[in-house]
């Protein structure tokens, strides 16, 4: 097993630092201050400035291999650096969640008509898009209990139910949405499922509300939306019928990589910043690293990160040598174990900086919020674990 980068692979690491050192941190500061005196699903000016900036340096849709020519492995490293600053960088390259998942979906099972007329826009940067799963009146971590209606009737598909908590829905650029929901309430339990692409505008699609996380609400949203007899044509289908939980299989393998890498790039930006904090703050008669706790919070928080960081590019090196279900049980291991460290890292580096720590002064609060929620969307911790569970006891004959 060798996680050692390509050329290829270093000089877009090295291209993307420069970028994230020139670019992406001093306009963090530009960013919030926008927001706080705008509407907050309204897009900061700078954003596409910084895409702009990244395209023309070639550090565009990195996350997808026939573009970039970059393996799972070889883009993890870089997602770990766009997601020490996760509001900017990741949009900034074209790399940022629900989009690359769904830029997946449509690259390999959408038609030509259906790539042309939205895989293409969004592989520019020109449009956004969610993808609705998660239902308020059922437990959305087992698929088969999704309850929203795909009808078909004539040439059209007819779309009833209500989903929440969908990312990206907020922000107006948000254009298409790949909606889960049953074809057949009698097949069985893993064919009942398709997706199809449901446009913004659609007539009897409303977007009910756009809810909070922690209180806070970033500038793409997550949102409640209502679908009543909403008709699209048979041709916004993906793929055929029944085939929805095989497509969202598909795109969470590479998505997890992808996600958890980025919390990890959290938390190596917490760590320093909690090093740099204790190294200049000064109580009891001297820096805050003297003290043993602390040096234990420090010490502590290196060995997770890199225990995770291991076992998360072991998983994108068995995804790349035998697809995502080769990797079936490290890709549910690693969704619970790094934001779990994720979240304690965070928690250490929130408890040295003291009351800075719960304020916007620093984006330790921001991103505690994040991997906190990580530990629910894309399917709870239990769900992971009892993945894990199945998969051990099947290689005892369980």
């Amino acid at each position: 097993m060798d996680f050692e980068l390509s050329p290829k692979a270093r000089e877009y690491q090295e291209r993307l630092q420069e970028f994230m050192d020139g670019y992406v941190y001093p306009a963090e500061p530009v960013y919030a201050a926008w927001r706080a005196e705008n509407d907050p699903h309204a897009l900061p000016p700078i954003v596409e400035e910084l895409k702009a900036e990244a395209r023309a340096r070639g550090l565009w849709n990195l996350f997808l291999p026939d573009i970039s020519g970059l393996s799972n492995l070889e883009y993890a490293t870089l997602a770990e650096l766009t997601g020490r600053s996760p509001d900017l960088a990741p949009e900034a390259v074209n790399c940022a969640a629900p989009d690359t998942g769904n830029m997946e979906v449509l690259h390999m099972f959408g038609t030509d008509e259906q790539k042309k007329r939205w895989l293409e826009p969004l592989l520019n940067g020109e449009i956004r898009s969610a993808f609705a799963m998660t239902e308020p009146d059922v437990a959305s971590s087992d698929a088969t209990n999704i309850t929203t209606s795909i009808v078909r009737d004539g040439d059209d598909y007819v779309i009833n139910g209500r989903k929440w908590w969908i990312t990206g829905a907020a922000d107006e650029r948000c254009k298409i949405f790949i909606v889960m929901g049953k074809t057949d309430p009698d097949a069985e339990p893993h064919r009942r499922q398709s997706q199809i692409l449901v446009p913004r505008d659609t007539p009897g699609l409303t977007i009910v509300r756009h809810l909070p996380v922690f209180g806070r609400q970033d500038q793409h949203g997550h949102s409640e939306l209502r679908f009543e007899d909403v008709r699209v044509p048979a041709s916004n289908l993906i793929a055929q019928e029944g085939d929805g939980f095989m497509i969202a299989q598909a795109r969470l393998g590479p998505g997890r990589i992808h996600h958890c890498m980025r919390a990890l790039g959290m938390a190596e930006r917490a760590l320093e910043l909690m090093c740099t904090r204790a190294l200049s703050r000064e109580a009891f008669g001297g820096p805050l690293a003297r003290q043993g706790v602390v040096r234990q919070q420090i010490a502590e928080s290196r060995m997770a990160i890199e225990q995770a960081r291991l076992l998360t590019l072991k998983t994108a090196w068995l995804i790349d040598r035998h697809g995502a279900k080769g990797a079936r049980s490290e890709i549910a291991a690693i969704k619970v174990i790094v934001p779990r460290v994720a979240h304690e890292v965070l928690d250490r580096a929130i408890q040295v900086h003291g009351g800075a720590g719960v304020s916007d002064d620093t984006p330790l609060a921001a991103m505690y919020t994040w991997v906190r929620a990580m530990r629910l969307f894309d399917g709870p911790d239990e769900v992971h674990v009892r993945t894990v569970a199945q998969q051990e006891l099947r290689r005892h004959g369980g």
